[in-house]
């Protein structure tokens, strides 16, 4: 099979699968192609009629019937705008419902991919096909498909009258229609091969653009500004030169269409004058040629630019077919109420896990953590404490193992029932662009303003919110920036209370705080831990005090776990991160 026979499948698979989404908007689609076969045999009477006026009534000075016709030419260039009108408003309003549909897809979809999709796919990739892939695959319902599908109709009525009209005249026209075809066909395929740079190009700068606005503090800390900039002038470059290209291709086949439209109107009206000399053709006929010649090879010159659109269009919905694809969807089972609660000793069994296939994280980690109680995690930077947290709540799935709550295996829990049973507070908070109430909430009707307030109260945080502008409804700066980093960590502990959930872990939770808020807080923590299963990661010890199981990690290996008082005893790795903790 040629390279060409799998594209032209891959078009016709990646057309079948977009059709989906025309289903919900079907009465649209079905009015526009009807408008579409009506309008075809449209474009080819006004000619026809400049034919009969001339040679008919004109020819023969007969005023009254000239009248007639004339008003139905009127008639007929009415009834054209009208329906143009109609069908551009019908395909326009039919791509961008099916286009609002998709987004959204798109959008749910990603919702529900896991986190190592995210790890490797990087930010502006997804953005390019949430936002310019879909504005481009909009083309290939509102411009494309059923346009083609007019222009091909438009074309075969106008040759269809032609050779009803002259059919001597029509192969005259038609003798440099293979030179057209050809010049179509060439612009076809350089367009596509330029189109498809152009999406990589807008990709590579869209993941450019949001990973350095993102991370500017880097970038300014450093001194990076003028490499940075350098980079990005080579991005702008490649991605300016791929659009010239498609320019370049559009100037050569627009003028060269023009040429050889010219060319056989001056074959016909050489031809046709000779005709009309020796008889041969009417007058009306040689004036009606001329209009029908336009009305031919504007289809075609539409035509190309059209399957164009359409190629672009699916090019970019292949890319955009390419998230549904991905097979690293979170899996969900119903197999328990959503609503039961996770009471129950939290157990690991020998569960390995790695990120990447030949890189292991954790290494047949095996421990129990009664209800009620809480486990302390310490141990260096990469250790895998923060691993262990992303498993229990299923951001990754373990390679091997078994975790179970309230003995039943994690797998056999509504994912998000068991997310939403699970409070997490990160060291890196992040804050979205919004209200506070909305980002403590997170848009859940079930969480009230005064539950909010409520918990904000217990944990200390309802006074600093209360003097902020608006309160609770103070608008955040995208990722949280208009706040300090101990505020941010502050409300982040009020996002994590108020779904009050059954198992609290608190990741590092406490090391962005000063000592003298960590202290604030340290209470209400104490009493909302109370009769509540918790994990605490840390790398201060006296935030761990009073847990009541400790499990000290190296390498992705439990090297010691037991009570504090245990441990202490043993002078094992515990004792090592105690003292270091108290000379640091």
């Amino acid at each position: 099979m040629t390279g060409t026979d799998t594209n032209k499948i891959s078009g016709y698979q990646t057309l079948k699968r977009l059709f989906r989404f025309v289903k919900p908007h079907r009465t649209l689609f079905y009015l526009a192609g009807v408008l579409a076969v009506l309008q075809a045999p449209l474009s080819a009477l006004t000619p026809y009629l400049t034919n009969v006026m001339v040679d008919d009534y004109i020819m023969k000075s007969d005023l009254h019937g000239l009248k007639k016709v004339a008003l139905l030419f009127l008639a007929v260039l009415l009834l054209t705008t009208i329906m143009r009108y109609a069908f551009m408003i019908l395909t326009n309003l039919l791509g961008q419902n099916i286009i609002l549909d998709m987004r959204k897809a798109v959008f749910a979809h990603l919702l529900h991919l896991r986190m190592s999709y995210f790890d490797q796919t990087p930010v502006g990739t997804n953005t390019t096909r949430t936002i310019n892939d879909l504005e481009t695959l909009n083309s290939v319902f509102s411009e494309g498909l059923i346009t083609i599908i007019a222009d091909i109709l438009a074309l075969i009525s106008v040759l269809l009258v032609m050779l009803y009209t002259s059919v001597k005249l029509t192969i005259i026209c038609l003798i440099s229609f293979p030179f057209l075809l050809l010049a179509s066909y060439l612009f076809k395929e350089k367009v596509k091969s330029s189109f498809q740079r152009v999406r990589q190009e807008v990709t590579k700068m869209n993941t450019f653009l949001q990973e350095h606005i993102s991370g500017m503090k880097i970038v300014q800390i450093f001194n990076a500004q003028a490499n940075t900039e350098k980079k990005f002038k080579e991005i702008n470059r490649e991605y300016t030169q791929a659009n010239l290209d498609g320019i370049f291709y559009y100037a050569v086949f627009f003028p060269v269409v023009e040429i050889i439209s010219a060319a056989s109107l001056g074959l016909m009206v050489w031809w046709g004058a000779q005709g009309v000399l020796s008889g041969s053709v009417t007058v009306g006929q040689l004036v009606a040629f001329p209009m029908f010649l336009s009305r031919l090879f504007q289809p075609v010159r539409m035509l190309a630019d059209k399957f164009n659109t359409l190629q672009m269009g699916l090019v970019a919905g292949e890319r955009v077919l390419q998230i549904f694809d991905n097979p690293q969807r979170e899996s969900k089972s119903t197999q328990f109420d959503r609503k039961e609660s996770l009471h129950g000793d939290v157990v690991f069994s020998h569960v390995n896990f790695s990120y990447q296939n030949d890189k292991p994280v954790l290494k047949d980690i095996s421990f129990t953590l009664p209800q009620g109680k809480n486990l302390a995690i310490i141990g260096k930077t990469g250790s895998g404490k923060t691993s262990i947290i992303n498993l229990i709540n299923r951001l990754y799935e373990k390679d091997s193992g078994e975790i179970l709550i309230n003995s039943t295996p994690i797998e056999n829990y509504d994912l998000s029932h068991l997310r939403k049973r699970i409070g997490i507070v990160l060291q890196d908070v992040f804050l979205f662009n919004g209200t506070i109430y909305e980002n403590l909430s997170m848009h859940d009707p079930e969480i009230s303003l005064p539950k909010v307030e409520e918990c904000a109260k217990k944990l200390g945080v309802h006074t600093f919110i209360e003097e902020l502008p608006g309160a609770y409804n103070f608008q955040i700066s995208e990722r949280g920036v208009n706040l300090s980093v101990g505020q941010r960590q502050l409300l982040s502990f009020v996002r994590a209370m108020v779904f009050d959930p059954d198992i609290l872990v608190l990741d590092e939770a406490t090391s962005s705080i000063d000592n003298r808020t960590e202290a604030t807080i340290q209470s209400a923590i104490e009493q909302l831990l109370a009769n509540r299963t918790s994990i605490t990661i840390a790398h201060r010890l006296s935030t761990i005090q009073n847990a009541d199981l400790l499990l000290v990690l190296e390498n992705g290996e439990i090297k010691e776990i037991g009570s504090i008082a245990e441990l202490s005893q043993r002078k094992g790795s515990y004792l090592y991160h105690l003292e270091r903790s108290r000379l640091n």
